[in-house]
């Protein structure tokens, strides 16, 4: 496949959620998002993650140019399939507090949730990309709560859904876990409540150094694997990968973190009472959840509870020791082989 696309921006008048602020109001948002093939083809829906841009969400599932992350050829090759690619709010890419004018410039930028960005995507699929269903909606990390939310808000819109290393609803422990890194920035000497000048990099660097552990396991540090990446030294790996976080801006990080932490498909019926079972049981997509075993966000055990309660669900756990990130191609080959496998014995 040649080059990375332009980027295309769908603008749309969103109501934010209840669970939003402020709750309710209208916003001018904008959705930075690719495409790939043909849209008569089957519909595959992939959207960003936390940190994520359209060009390192899961290109080893479509892009025959991703040789460093897999060793056969993509299952959605854009011959057959239109590939969306869709970025979050908060992300950088579609509207941010970074890029957002004001009013909403900075920390005056809404505390938008899962809800409007589904809406948001929904939206792009069914009134400017004229889709009435989508084959499949692929998610990983806050992608995978995502194609959580998408399957609890617009049951019939998706036939199939595959969560990477993501939940129905985020869990105290992931919760707090997120609490770390973001008050070792919003407390920072440099971050004057998110109404900074030049960029925070203490904040940024405490954030990042405050989450990096998390992201791989115990096994994947004493096996010294930042070698593998090509550094040399353990600090080396923290220096160049997690002190600037990508070169992301404070106040996107955050705007993501808010909408993580507050992931939870149990809110959208009310006669529900906050029942994940009950939420789960009204999906009717078929559903793969492919944690990794290693995950310290989404622990396997998170998906083997929710599977229970599911119509039609199954779990393929990922045996490996980098983490989560491993559901998101920053495994190994083998890691990557095996979800690129697994996925596609279940859209079958």
């Amino acid at each position: 496949m040649a080059g990375d696309p332009e980027t295309q921006y769908f603008t749309f008048e969103l109501k934010l959620s209840p669970r939003s602020k402020p709750t309710s109001a209208t916003f001018p948002a904008k959705l930075a998002y690719w495409t790939f093939g043909d849209s008569s083809n089957p519909a595959i829906l992939m959207p960003t993650c936390y940190g994520g841009t359209l060009q390192s969400t899961l290109p080893f599932l479509y892009n025959d140019a991703a040789s460093n992350q897999t060793s056969t050829p993509p299952i959605f090759p854009p011959s057959k399939y239109f590939i969306i690619v869709c970025g979050l709010l908060g992300g950088s890419e579609s509207s941010s507090p970074s890029n957002t004018p004001d009013p909403h410039h900075g920390p005056a930028f809404p505390h938008t949730s899962y809800e409007d960005n589904i809406r948001l995507q929904h939206a792009l699929c069914t009134q400017h990309l004229r889709l009435t269903r989508l084959h499949a909606y692929i998610g990983f990390s806050m992608g995978g709560q995502q194609a959580y939310h998408l399957a609890a808000l617009f049951p019939d819109f998706a036939e199939h859904v595959v969560v990477l290393a993501g939940s129905a609803r985020t869990s105290w422990h992931n919760w707090c876990f997120l609490e770390g890194p973001r008050n070792a920035l919003v407390e920072s000497a440099d971050f004057h409540a998110g109404a900074y000048t030049e960029k925070p990099r203490r904040g940024v660097r405490a954030f990042g150094r405050a989450y990096s552990a998390w992201a791989l396991s115990p096994e994947w540090f004493r096996q010294h694997s930042w070698e593998k990446l090509g550094y040399k030294s353990l600090e080396e790996y923290l220096q160049n990968y997690w002190d600037t976080m990508g070169g992301g801006d404070a106040n996107d990080l955050l705007c993501l973190v808010r909408t993580w932490q507050q992931g939870d498909i149990s809110v959208y019926h009310e006669e529900d009472q906050g029942d994940l079972a009950k939420a789960l049981g009204r999906i009717k997509a078929k559903v793969l959840l492919m944690p990794s075993r290693t995950d310290a966000y989404f622990p396997p055990e998170d998906n083997e509870e929710e599977v229970k309660h599911l119509k039609n669900g199954q779990v393929k756990v990922i045996e490996s020791i980098w983490g989560h990130v491993a559901g998101g191609g920053g495994g190994t080959l083998d890691d990557n082989e095996f979800i690129k496998k697994q996925i596609a014995q279940f859209l079958v």
